[in-house]
Parts: C-alpha cells; structure tokens; sequence
C-alpha cells in the first residue's frame, strides 16, 4: 500500500461490503492475503483526478486477540512506510454506536489518517436515533461522514475526505483521553461509553430498538418457531435454485453441443478431433455448467445478508451445530452442498475462524449434491426392482447417510486432527433494510469469476487426462461384432432384426474398448482390491471413471453395456445394466452388489473438481489428501459390511 491507498474495515454486518463495491464497482478483484488463505478483495476508485486502491480489510470487532482477522489488521496498520495505507475508513453503524467505537477507539492508536463513516443514518433515524456527527467529530478528533451506503448517499463527501486525508500537510489530533495502544478491551469500552454522551444531543438513549423488530426477532430466533421459518427459507432458495438455474444450465450444455458438432464437422476424424470434442470442450463444459448455480447462489446468499436474516439463521442452528464441532455459520455452506460441494466449500468464507472453516471443508462433500441423483436413481431401481415405494425410501436414507456421516467426521475431526472447540458465536443481530441488488450482482460476478479462475483450468487438465485413459490404447473391433455388424448389412434382413445385430455389436465393440483401454487395464489390476465389496472388473471401470465427477459413474455403465454415453439412459439401457453379466456369466448388480455401491457412492469423495477447490479453499494439498484419503477408506468400510452382511443373511 502506499498514500493513493485507503484500507476499509469495520465490525461485521455494517455495510462494509456494499461501501466497497459503491466505491469500486466491478474494478475489484478477490485473492489472498500473502502467507493466509483468508480471502480479501482490492479494488480502485477515483478520487479527484488521482486515482486511489482500496482494500476490504476483514470485519472484526476488535483488534485484540489472535483471531485471524484481528492479525491481518494489525499487521496492516504496523507495516512499513510502503506497505501502510495512506488513511483508513472506519464504518460504523449509526443505530450500534456503542460496540462499533470499541473498533474505531482501537484504529485511531494507530499513526494512519482516520475518516470515520456513519452508516444506515436512514435507519438509526427510523428508530429515534439523532446522531450529532459533528460534534462526534470533535470528540474522535477525525472527520466523520454521514452516509447511506446502499443509495450512495453521502459518497461525494467521503471522496472528498479521503483527499484531505491524504494530502501532503495532512494532520489529525487524537483525542486527549484515548486509552494506550496497549489498554484492555474494558477501557476501550470505557471510553466508548464516554463518547456516546457527545454523539447524542441530550445524552444517549437508553435503548431505540423499535417494538416491532423485537417482535419479529422472537420468532426467528425462537429455537421452534426459528427453526420452521429457516426451513421455509432455505427450501425457498433451493427451489428457486434448481428452478431458475435449470435454463441457463440447459442453455450452455446446448451451446457447447453444437460447438462439439462444429468441430466434429469441421475437422476429420482422428484423435485431434477427438480430443477437442471429448477432452477440451467436454471438460470445459463440464466445469461451465456449474456457473449459473454459483452464480445464482451467491446472488440469493447476498440478498439473504443484507436483510439481516442471515445473521438470525445462523444464531439458530448455532446450538445444534456446536454438539458436532461445527460452528452456526456452517449451515449455508451444508445446505449449499446438497446443490453442488464447489459452491458450498467456496461459501465458507462466510466462516471467520480457521479451524472452523476447515472442518467444514472437510465434511461438506458428504452431503449428497445433485451430481450424486443420477446414480441414486439407478442403484436404488436396480436394488429394488419393480418396487418404486421401497426405491423411494431407500433414496431417502442416502441423504440421510451423507447427513450423518458430515456431523460424525466434524465431531470426530474435533477430536482429532482439528481438535478444538468451535468459536462461539459472537454476533450482533443486525437491523432489517432492503437487499442492495446491485451488491448481490457485483457478490455473484465476483464468485463465478473466482470458481472459473481457481477450479476450471484444473478440471479441464482432468478431464483431458481422464479422456486420454479412457480412450486408450485403441483396440481393434472384436470378430464377434463385426460378424454381427455383416449379417445386420445382409440384402433382406428386416430392419428391426438388423438394429438388433447393430445394437449386439455396439455392445461387444463398447466393452472391448473400455476393458482395452487404460481405465480398464487399471480396473482390471486393481479390481482384486474391489472384490470383497462384490464389484468385478466392469463395476470397478465405473467407480474409477467416476472421480472424474459422480455421475458419469451413469454414462459408463451405460457405455458398457451399449447404450451410448447419456447421463440418464432410457428404460431399454437400464434393463441391459440390470442384466450385464460378469466374465463367469453371474449377474453384476447382485442386491447386495447394488447396496454396497449406494453406500460406496453416498460417502466416497467421487469427485476430482471438489478436491481441487479444496486445495485453493484451505492453502495447502494435504487437505484435499486427506479427504479423499478418509472419505474413501470410510467408503470402503462402510460398503464392505453392507455387502458381506447381506451376504452372510443370503441376501446375495
């Protein structure tokens, strides 16, 4: 940082996040903070003529500690003569002013220029609350702005603060009786108590929260009542998500579809083509796919926060999350995984304390997506045939599974490899104010660009690595199939019986080129390890094919047995899985083979995108290791009893 820049920091829920995309608009990127993983966004505005970085310091509410933010602030503050801002923006909250001037008490220690902002005036004024700003300038010895961020009121003013904040004779006198850097956080408070009295004309007001908020706040926070009404809304949201993203999902598979087509028309057949269409538009398809969800997600998350009821929801679930080692602000990010794991581990940023962030990382993917529906449907109707009742209980019980299996490994990650308890929430409800539409695109666009940036390039690298095992070595078109495929050209043969010779030799050629291939080589090699679980060598191409993402475990099965590579196979495809054989004539899908691969898919961790947004998430690889290293082992075990007890009760 230098003079032409201005760090922005304030308590949580103030407006901090909407000042800064007042000031910045889409000239803002996101990364980290060197040597964290904690997330901070810069940005560029204008001030006069000079242009100006701005930086979005962490929302904390005090700098004591050693809480992850408050260590980020201060080493701002404490940096070097190039490394410091040239003034900080402090925001408060105009209706909060008591708790807020703990943080701005602590800033004004510090040697950097001050500009202290008054946020939600229109609020505080809604309550019966008049707050003398001048005279509170006075007594912080800083110039203080009034403001409604989310209309951008009051903005010009502060441009123009920032400017003699920053000049060259630019000087500030610190309050006489501001406590020592080093004063304890009961003085601070002290002396915030102390400047209430001159911020308010006639003295400060006992309390100025108005009846009807109070009312409503006991029913959202009420542990049944809030319960029902966070259940609604989150039912709501994914609703309108599945709804809403459904055609722009549709749109881009289409897109892409037909530029798979152009290329296929264009060049000649050959493995040039076939890369392009299979590995490089395929994967980047299959990474742009998901953006509509992010992007919709975030943008309703945004709107939910600035309401206030955000903040309400996780003080609700905070009691049942805390008996499992998760923290209250965990519980977007689970239910965001039962739409897709990349979104919900990205949404974790929501979570101030590390080691709470970490743990919901760890267990998010256990929570069944809707990546994970396509091969429920399938096992599920293979495990209970003609029995649509059972197959929808036994469809029930995965989500349960999954649920169960993220609230064990949290509690038992607390215990071990994350031992601790998990922050208590602190918090301060919010006041309600109408969502800031433009802070929810501005949040949208910025997570969309950042999944793309962080997680697409490395899909796509897997995706082109899985297409190249899965399509060699080339092997040459089985005897069988080619003999089927001439009599099916025979002058005279019904055209019903040669479809018939024509699907028999698709379904000879498909099963050599998978067994032939590199996929298949390994499946063949490592099937042994897969064999107490009741899979042969077939099963296993699918399961290995599938950490690709969950739902091709659908396509290859299908391609196996000749149905082409649609993710959701018709009737016909489905009888054909129902019936494949393994090389010694038994079925494949055996009750207790079906069983055992629903629960190896419920809890495995079938999903290379997720483990690479892991990675980015927590800073280091050893955590998307050691998910899929504990994911798959509790997988395994879980389906190796399933399968040996239905066994063992001649259920086979």
């Amino acid at each position: 940082m230098s003079a032409s820049s201005v760090a922005l920091l304030g308590n949580p829920n103030t407006g901090k996040t909407t000042l800064f995309n007042r000031l910045c608009g889409a000239r803002a990127k996101t990364s980290n903070f060197p040597g964290t993983t904690t997330a901070m966004r810069a940005g560029r505005t204008h001030v006069g003529a000079e242009p100006m970085d701005v930086v979005d310091l962490p929302g904390l509410y005090t700098l004591h500690g050693d809480s992850p933010e408050a260590t980020i602030v201060r080493g701002v503050l404490r940096g070097d003569e190039a490394s410091r801002p040239g003034a900080v923006i402090v925001l408060v909250d105009a209706a909060n002013l008591a708790r807020n001037l703990v943080l701005v008490g602590e800033v004004l220690t510090f040697d950097e220029p001050v500009v202290v902002v008054l946020n939600m005036v229109d609020l505080a004024e809604r309550t019966g609350l008049q707050v003398d700003a001048p005279a509170l300038s006075r007594r912080l010895g800083a110039p203080v702005v009034p403001m409604v961020a989310s209309r951008g009121i009051g903005l010009d003013q502060l441009r123009e603060q920032l400017q003699l904040l920053t000049g060259e004779t630019a000087t500030q006198v610190r309050p006489a009786d501001l406590p020592a850097a080093d004063a304890s956080i009961e003085e601070l408070t002290q002396w915030a108590d102390s400047v209430l009295s001159d911020a308010y004309p006639g003295g400060a007001p006992a309390a100025a929260l108005d009846a009807r908020i109070e009312r409503i706040d006991r029913v959202l926070t009420h542990p049944v009542s809030g319960t029902l009404v966070f259940m609604a809304v989150m039912g709501a949201l994914f609703w309108t998500l599945f709804e809403l993203a459904t055609l722009p999902m549709d749109l881009i598979e289409l897109t892409f579809g037909y530029l798979g087509a152009g290329v296929s028309a264009v060049l000649p057949a050959g493995a040039i083509r076939d890369l392009l269409i299979d590995g490089v538009i395929g994967g980047i398809a299959g990474t742009v796919v998901f953006l509509p969800q992010i992007c919709l997600l975030f943008f309703m998350i945004s709107l939910l926060e600035d309401t206030g009821y955000l903040a309400r929801a996780a003080f609700v679930n905070d009691r049942i999350f805390r008996r499992f080692g998760l923290p209250g602000h965990a519980f977007v990010p689970l239910l965001t995984a039962h739409a897709c794991a990349l979104p919900a581990i990205m949404s974790t940023r929501l979570i101030p304390d590390r080691r709470d962030r970490l743990a919901t990382i760890m267990v998010a993917p256990f929570m069944s997506c809707s990546a994970r529906l396509p091969v429920y449907i399938l096992l599920t109707g293979l495990l209970f045939v003609d029995r649509p009742g059972w197959a929808g209980v036994g469809f029930a019980v995965c989500y349960l599974l999954g649920a169960a299996a993220a609230f064990f490994s949290a509690w038992l990650f607390g215990k071990t490899g994350l031992r601790g308890e998990p922050r208590p929430m602190v918090l301060e409800l919010p006041t309600y104010k109408w969502p800031s539409l433009n802070n929810a695109l501005l949040t949208a666009k910025d997570q969309g660009q950042a999944f793309l940036q962080t997680a697409g390039t490395v899909i796509v690298a897997i995706c082109v690595v899985m297409w190249w095992l899965s399509a060699y070595p080339k092997v040459q078109v089985p005897a069988e199939a080619l003999q089927l495929r001439q009599a099916a050209a025979v002058a005279g043969v019904a055209p019903a019986e040669a479809a018939d010779l024509q699907a028999r030799a698709d379904i000879l050629q498909g099963k050599a080129e998978q067994a032939g291939s590199y996929a298949g080589i390994i499946g063949h090699t490592i099937q042994p390890a897969f064999q107490p679980l009741g899979y042969d060598w077939q099963l296993t191409v699918g399961i290995l094919t599938s950490f690709l993402a969950r739902e091709v475990f659908v396509s290859t099965m299908s391609v196996i047995v000749g149905g082409g590579a649609e993710a959701d196979p018709d009737e016909g495809v489905r009888r054909r899985i129902r019936t494949m054989t393994r090389d010694d004539g038994s079925l494949v899908f055996t009750p207790a083979t079906a069983a055992s691969a629903l629960v190896f898919f419920v809890l495995a961790m079938q999903c290379l995108p997720t483990l690479a947004v892991t990675r980015k998430e927590t800073g280091a690889v050893k955590y998307a290791l050691i998910q899929l290293g504990y994911m798959s082992g509790l997988a395994y075990v879980a389906a190796l009893v399933v399968y040996q007890s239905l066994r063992a009760a001649g259920i086979g």
